[in-house]
């Protein structure tokens, strides 16, 4: 038995030791958005869109502009972020596998630490007694198990004729009826609740919007608010100004139960806008979706598929405002709350604690960020990303891998970060570095213990 998991068993059973109130630990929340574009809020610069909410408490943090998924694509980028494992580590390299009971999660580990821990939302990692919220170390959840729902009757209906529809809102083990409730605002009642009731308590919550996720539908008090946009681009925006309203009332009961400024969040995009047809209008392509100058869509190791928005912010500690350039993956947010909280950091993570960048704007841990999608593999090194096989699933009927001297893609993403030009022949001795690197780490990929 290696070091790290004596402590994190040691800690285990040290847990009902631990006080329950301890002034010097923060209250945590990691919220993630689900196919957010990377320029869609006002903080990003999108001018169609209004996100005050999520604009001010991103003035109030550090935000990233190298902040990555670990994947392009919904599960797997999920699993990096609970587990702090590669996604392939962690088992879930794509969608469809359930994040086995036996693989820690950031609940599962903060609870050592004595903290409650509740899930929201998404979850996407598994539907039974040992892979669903409650078999990861969450005291509760609201929320659904599958990739998409529909966001009023609350029913998957994308796999048929292969999979029959089916409700799936769940309380907990307990499958619960609303029909009719608009479900990010359900998400959203359902935090601020667990947060007043857990005022003298440290806690952990994930809360996992579904939006801007299809299927495409708001509110129109939401639509309302953009009647200038095309209808496309207007139900995105009002689906994320809803997100936008819940991050409100979040701070808002954060700040009535006194714990606004000792409480550390993450938030964050799981992976890059979507162009399925399936959030598009009569059945073309999707177009409200906005990456801004980046390459790719979702399901892309393209920049546009992984290179996502992302801020924290902890109030109490950390310095109020800024920008860094320095590397982040969705994969370090464990270890980081781990550090933060005092819990032991679970055995076989691959993410980075970024504690010393967060608060004193060290560089990154982070020599060489790697990714592997399908076909598809990538490393990004400081300045310079390597895409091998890459497909960008960028609205044509043919979404097979780029061929030829395209096959491999060399970009320097400081001097050309929408990844435009192909310098592989530039820098053929670079390549083949990144190369070796890059087929060495594919092969650390075995199936996970």
């Amino acid at each position: 038995m290696n070091t790290t998991r004596r402590r994190f068993i040691a800690g285990s059973l040290a847990a009902p030791l631990l006080s329950s109130a301890a002034a010097d630990r923060p209250n945590v929340l990691v919220v993630v958005l689900d196919d957010l574009g990377c320029h869609d809020l006002g903080y990003l610069g999108a001018a169609d869109l209004k996100t005050p909410h999520i604009d001010s408490l991103a003035e109030r943090g550090l935000k990233f502009r190298n902040w990555y998924s670990n994947a392009p694509v919904c599960a797997p980028a999920r699993a990096a972020i609970l587990t702090g494992r590669f996604p392939a580590l962690a088992g879930v390299a794509g969608n469809g596998p359930s994040l086995k009971h036996d693989v820690p999660t950031i609940a599962s580990a903060v609870k050592t630490a004595g903290y409650r821990t509740a899930c929201f939302g998404k979850w996407h990692l598994g539907d039974t007694d040992e892979t669903a919220p409650t078999g990861h170390g969450f005291d509760s959840f609201y929320g659904f198990h599958s990739g998409c729902v529909d966001y009023y009757s609350h029913r998957y209906y994308w796999g048929e004729p292969r999979v029959p529809n089916y409700h799936d809102l769940w309380r907990n083990r307990t499958e619960i009826f609303e029909d009719g409730r608009y479900l990010t605002e359900r998400i959203t009642e359902e935090a601020a609740a667990y947060i007043a009731r857990n005022r003298g308590n440290p806690f952990f919550g994930y809360v996992a919007y579904n939006a801007p996720h299809y299927p495409m539908h708001a509110p129109d008090q939401y639509r309302a608010r953009f009647p200038g946009l095309a209808p496309e681009r207007q139900t995105y925006a009002a689906m994320i100004a809803a997100v936008d309203d819940g991050i409100g009332r979040i701070r808002r009961a954060l700040e009535t139960a006194g714990v606004a400024e000792n409480t550390l969040m993450f938030f964050l995009g799981d992976n890059g806008a979507t162009v399925e047809k399936r959030a598009g209008l009569n059945g073309n392509f999707a177009t409200a979706g906005n990456n801004g100058i980046f390459k790719g869509f979702k399901f892309s190791l393209f920049d546009g598929g992984m290179h996502v928005p992302g801020f924290v912010s902890w109030p109490a500690r950390m310095r109020r405002g800024g920008w860094t350039d320095e590397l982040a993956i969705s994969m370090d947010i464990l270890p980081t709350i781990c550090r933060a909280t005092g819990a032991f950091v679970p055995p076989r993570v691959n993410g980075s604690d970024i504690w010393e960048t967060l608060l004193n704007g060290a560089p990154s841990p982070h020599e060489s960020l790697y990714w592997s999608q399908g076909g598809q593999l990538a490393v990004r090194r400081g300045p310079w990303k390597l895409v091998v096989n890459g497909q960008l699933y960028d609205r044509r009927e043919d979404d097979r891998p780029l061929a030829g001297e395209d096959a491999i893609w060399l970009s320097n993403l400081d001097e050309d970060p929408g990844e435009t030009r192909n310098l592989r022949r530039q820098q053929a001795n670079l390549v083949d570095e990144l190369l070796t690197d890059l087929y060495r780490w594919r092969d650390t990929l075995r199936k996970p213990e």
